[in-house]
This record gives structure tokens, C-alpha cells and sequence, in this order.
């Protein structure tokens, strides 16, 4: 079961608009994090959730998407997500977020794994300005955003390839807006096998 998620668990970039998350789907997600492993068990990160369209597109706003394809703009009109969770460090806990980036990675894995589960998808995004987006959301100085997590129901085909030693490994779209990812084997990534 966790294989066949980790599979379907893609990094999408367009989603079907009709289909809102709800707040309680989104609580569901934060309850699946919380229950996580945490750098000594100091829990430090917080949940900024966003299913309301008002603030989901201020969050949208905010996001640049696949860093790697610069000549499109994604998601396409039409096709963003429908909600995001914000994961937020308390500098109250945990005065230096890098110390719990390990922490932001578990939860948010678990999050969309929990997402794929329910039939939704989503897409980390760490590319944003936290301090833009801390004014945008009007967070107290002492959370600071870490990763914004887009979610909602995915409408484009990712096809997982497999990628050769010496293969280019970036994503691509072909002319039908089929995005690929090849993926390293087994063998070049084990170093001792």
C-alpha cells in the first residue's frame, strides 16, 4: 500500500478548480503530521491552512512553480490548486528553523501521502519569500513560514520514466502537456550494491 502511494504521490501542477478542499479535510492532514517523529520531540512547527478561495489565491499569488520549465506559467489559468497548508516554524520553540528541516520534509510527505490516500494530490512549494508571505497572512513575527504545500484534485498526467546513469533526470512536458519525471535506478543510488 505505502508503494502504490508513494507512486501516485507526484508533484502535480494543475488541479480540477470544481473540487474545494474542505477545513476539516485539511485538519485531517494536520492530524496525520502531528502524530510524525520530531526532532526531539520538540514539535516546534505550526499549520497555516488556507480552503477559503480569498486566501488561497493570496497564497497562490505568492508561489513560483516549476523552477525548471521557466518558459511556462504554472499551474495554467483554470487549473490551481484549491487549498495549501502554510508549515510554519514557532520561534518561540524552536528559535532556528534549519535545525527542524527534517522536521518540515516528514510532515509534509505525510500530509500528501494522507492527500493521495483521499483521492487529491498536491505539490511542496519552497519557492516563495517567507516574509512576503508572513505580511500577506498576517503571522506574528514569530512563526515563520518554512514551505507552503499546495493540495487539491489533480487534473494532469505525470508519467514516472526511468532514468539511465548519465541522463538528464530534469522534469519535462511534452506537447501534449504530459509532464514526466525520470527517476535514477536502484543501482546508481545504492553505494554499496
Amino acid at each position: 500500500m505505502i508503494r502504490e502511494l508513494a507512486e501516485k504521490n507526484r508533484s502535480y501542477r494543475g488541479y480540477d478548480e470544481t473540487v474545494r478542499l474542505t477545513k476539516e479535510e485539511l485538519l485531517d492532514f494536520v492530524d496525520c503530521a502531528r502524530v510524525c517523529a520530531s526532532s526531539v520531540n520538540l514539535q516546534p512547527l505550526k499549520y497555516f491552512l488556507a480552503w477559503e478561495k480569498e486566501t488561497v489565491d493570496k497564497i497562490q499569488a505568492e508561489t513560483h512553480w516549476a523552477k525548471a520549465l521557466p518558459e511556462l506559467s504554472l499551474p495554467h489559468p483554470g487549473k490551481c490548486p484549491t487549498a495549501f497548508i502554510v508549515i510554519c516554524d514557532d520561534k518561540r520553540i524552536a528559535p532556528n528553523p534549519d535545525r527542524f528541516r527534517a522536521d518540515e520534509g516528514i510532515v509534509a510527505q505525510t500530509m500528501l501521502l494522507r492527500a493521495v490516500e483521499m483521492g487529491y494530490g498536491g505539490c511542496m512549494i519552497g519557492n516563495f519569500r517567507p516574509e512576503r508571505l508572513s505580511a500577506v497572512l498576517d503571522l506574528p513575527e514569530y512563526i515563520f513560514p518554512m514551505l507552503i504545500v499546495a493540495f487539491g484534485k489533480p487534473d494532469e498526467t505525470v508519467v514516472l520514466t526511468e532514468a539511465q546513469p548519465g541522463d538528464d533526470v530534469h522534469y519535462y512536458r511534452d506537447e501534449d502537456d504530459v509532464h514526466y519525471v525520470p527517476k535514477r535506478t536502484v543501482g546508481e543510488l545504492v553505494l554499496n550494491g
